[in-house]
This record gives C-alpha cells, sequence and structure tokens, in this order.
C-alpha cells in the first residue's frame, strides 16, 4: 500500500492518524469539512501540522456531496480509506438529529459507493462504543448483541456497521469497524468531559458531575488507538474464509468489527481525582441525575483485536490524562 485517504483529518484522531501514516511513508490525502460543532480554529491548528509535510494534501470537502467525494476517490486512487469523520457526541444528537444523518449516513453512503466505484484493498471505518447501548453484560464483545440504542448517534453508528456489511456482501469491499471507547489525549475535542473538567478546574469553576458519579468509562489514549488503526489499515481481512476469524461476522464476508479500549474501566470518581492530581488543584464538584442518552458503563474485551494485529491498548489513565494536562496548558497558553 502506497496511498491512504483519510476522511476527518482536521479531527481529533484523523489529525493523529495521518500524521503516524506521514511518518511511516504513505502518502496520504485528507479530508475535511470543518464543520462548526466545536471550535474551528482547534481543527485548523491540528491541520496546520499536516500541511506541507511531504506526501500529504488536503481537501475541503463535505462527504455528504456523493459527487465531490466520487471525484476525490477517483483523482487519487487511494488503495485503503480510513474514514474518521463523523458527527459525534450522544447529547448534542438529542438537539440536532438531522446532523448525525447528514454526517454519519448520507457521509458514510458516499464513502461506501466511492470505495465500491475505485476498489480499494482495505475500507478502515469508525464505529463506537455506544453502539452496546443499554447492555449490561461485562465486558462489551464483538459478538453481543447491539439492538438496543440509546441515543441516534448510537444508532448511526450501527447503521454504518449493517452498510458496510451489506456493501462488502455485495461489492467483496474489505472493510474493518472499529468501535472506539472515550478516545481521550492531546489535540482532543472540547466536547469531552475530560477537556471541559481540565478547563474548568485550572479557571476554579464548577463540574458537572452525572449520575452522582455512579459511572465507569473504558479511557482509550489516542495514541494506542492509531496503532491499533496503522496495524489494521495494512492488515484487510481475506474474502471467504474457513470458519471463525478474529472480528468476522460472517466467514464468507470481508468485513470485521472490533473493539478499540483500554479493557480497565475506571469510576468517574477516580477518573476527577486523576485529572486533580495531574491539574495540581481541586475539582468544585455539582452532582447531577443521569442525562438521557448516556450510560452507566463501558468495558471493552480486546481480545479479537489482539488475535487479529497482535496488539492491545494499555495505557494508564494516570499517564494519559498527565500528557493531555501538559497538552492543555501549552495550546491554551496557561502554565
Amino acid at each position: 500500500m502506497h496511498r491512504i485517504l483519510v476522511t476527518g483529518a482536521a479531527g481529533f484522531i484523523g489529525h493523529a492518524v495521518s500524521a503516524q501514516l506521514l511518518r511511516d511513508g504513505f502518502e496520504v490525502l485528507g479530508l475535511d469539512s470543518f464543520t462548526p460543532y466545536y471550535d474551528v480554529g482547534l481543527k485548523q491548528a491540528r491541520l496546520a501540522q499536516l500541511e506541507g509535510q511531504p506526501g500529504f494534501r488536503f481537501a475541503r470537502l463535505d462527504l455528504a456531496d456523493a459527487i465531490a467525494t466520487l471525484e476525490a476517490f477517483a483523482a487519487f486512487k487511494p488503495d485503503a480509506v480510513v474514514h474518521l469523520a463523523a458527527q459525534a457526541g450522544v447529547r448534542y444528537s438529542l438537539d440536532n438529529p438531522r446532523a448525525y444523518t447528514a454526517a454519519n449516513i448520507d457521509g458514510f453512503l458516499s464513502v461506501l459507493e466511492a470505495c465500491r466505484a475505485n476498489p480499494v484493498r482495505h475500507l478502515v471505518y469508525a464505529s463506537s462504543s455506544s453502539v452496546y447501548g443499554a447492555n449490561t453484560k461485562v465486558p462489551f464483545s464483538e459478538t453481543d448483541p447491539v439492538d438496543r440504542p440509546v441515543s441516534l448517534y448510537a444508532a448511526s453508528k450501527r447503521a454504518n456497521e449493517l452498510m458496510a456489511q451489506a456493501y462488502s456482501h455485495l461489492f467483496r469491499i474489505p472493510a474493518s469497524g472499529l468501535r472506539f471507547f472515550t478516545v481521550y489525549g492531546p489535540w482532543g475535542r472540547p466536547d469531552m468531559a475530560y477537556y471541559k473538567f481540565t478547563r474548568a478546574i485550572r479557571t476554579g469553576e464548577p463540574i458537572e458531575i452525572f449520575n452522582h458519579g455512579r459511572m465507569a468509562r473504558d479511557f482509550t489514549y489516542v495514541d494506542e488507538v492509531v496503532e491499533a488503526i496503522r496495524r489494521l489499515a495494512v492488515s484487510p481481512p481475506e474474502d471467504r474464509v474457513e470458519g471463525p476469524a478474529p472480528g468476522r461476522i460472517d466467514p464468507g464476508v470481508p468485513h470485521r468489527v472490533f473493539n478499540i479500549g483500554n479493557h480497565t474501566p475506571v469510576s468517574l470518581d477516580r477518573f476527577v481525582e486523576i485529572l486533580e492530581q495531574a491539574v495540581g488543584r481541586q475539582a468544585i464538584k455539582i452532582f447531577r441525575d443521569m442525562q438521557p442518552g448516556d450510560v452507566e458503563r463501558t468495558f471493552a474485551d480486546v481480545r479479537a483485536l489482539q488475535e487479529a494485529v497482535g496488539f492491545a491498548p494499555q495505557t494508564s489513565l494516570e499517564e494519559g490524562l498527565s500528557a493531555f494536562v501538559k497538552w492543555h496548558a501549552a495550546y491554551h497558553g496557561r502554565s
């Protein structure tokens, strides 16, 4: 493989993946539409780190524009696609549902059609741990039923998995869906709790702790998400294998799904304690009831990922949050 197309290249994970692929010597075409869901200036700062690097080119593009997406694929002729562009966020989907159908359904359909018209060796796409919805069995396994979403965001990501399965079956597109578990780290998303909490603790503002702290998350450091994508991108699923294979839904279809998580859930109370230590200040806490669309616990079973590529995330929250807090201070100009 020589050329990889990355959607959402100015996003949190997309920027980090693009940077690593360039270091690995790939040619990268980054696509992004710069939606204003959060600070566009942060997206521009991420992109600035990529522009000018050998092998990188960029196009501002809304994937819901099917014709423009087809043209970009045809011109670049990618060997593989890492599709990370999406409308993220659970709570935002309660107020802006059409943003999710446009970006996550129409946008992904454009990518699938472009891969159909311009065959690629592998399509890697972002799903989410949110697809597990109201499931209570832990750890969450790729073989668990995922038919009880508790938000439109979760439903849209599950729809992506079903769409990929159908296109992989019909057109033999090798595809791997990645169920991300609470990805965090430098250059992260300002709408995420760890980012909001860091700013608030630094400035002495209160933080809201939902479900009175009785929640747990499987926090996954961004560098290890990048490593998982890096390994998977160059290891596409084989067509029509005999018997079971890691992440495989149907042996006759070249489509897999993997959990990408740290397989170590941390309680919200403990998370705040670790963040307080990293920032060096105590948080002012306001306890709230559970929010609609939220889940109490996430916990990734990563045995399939380990078997497929010999890797599983393991960065501790102490180490990861310390790195984020240092970046936050540097980026926002506060010591």
